[in-house]
């Protein structure tokens, strides 16, 4: 039986894994809206860190845009899919997520504090080499990474960390090595464990 209900798709994973293609996919599978946090907010967490004097790259070890400007990034995300899922619509959020991982009730609160209606919740947890993430990474060439690539033993030793148990949610792995994005195998995954 498929599930009448709309999914919310947690697409987590470190950066470079490849969550927006996988994110962008998965909603065209599926028929969901996509929710790129970098997308939605990007605009005014640039200006916030010009604001403050930080530079608008580096989030990573920048204590105002973790304590100030990143709960209200997820706090916009999550209320954008408040509003898809009111209307019956599924949606795939590709955001990290990496600071709550720790919370092992974070799916019940956010479906509370956001008032969330009945939906199917599953995280996706892209996979991906660490010598085939770092050349993404630099192939990119994001400012952004640069952190990243200069303390890369300290950043993969965090990305390794497999920490996201959040209750409430099936979990699945994507396994993001290939060549390109191949939403097949994971789509039959999704639909068998369908209540």
């Amino acid at each position: 039986m498929t599930s009448t209900i709309p999914r919310v798709f947690f697409v987590i994973g470190p950066a470079g894994s490849g969550k927006s293609s996988v994110s962008r996919h998965l909603a065209e599978r599926f028929g969901a809206a996509h929710i790129d946090k970098d997308t939605a907010t990007i605009r005014f967490t640039e200006l916030l860190l010009k604001l403050n004097g930080s530079d608008p790259n580096e989030r990573d070890n920048n204590e105002f845009y973790q304590n100030t400007i990143m709960p209200l990034e997820y706090g916009a995300i999550l209320d954008l899919s408040r509003d898809n899922l009111r209307a019956g619509n599924s949606v795939v959020l590709d955001a990290p997520f990496g600071k709550f991982f720790s919370d092992d009730d974070y799916l019940a609160k956010v479906k509370d504090r956001h008032q969330w209606p009945e939906a199917e919740l599953i995280v996706v947890h892209v996979r991906l080499a660490g010598d085939a993430l770092r050349q993404r990474l630099l192939a990119r060439g994001y400012p952004r990474d640069e952190w990243k690539l200069a303390n890369w033993e300290t950043f993969w030793a965090g990305a390794q960390g497999d920490s996201c148990r959040w209750k409430q949610a099936r979990h699945l792995d994507f396994d993001n090595s290939g060549a390109s994005v191949d939403v097949n195998d994971f789509a039959t995954q999704v639909t068998a464990g369908a209540a």
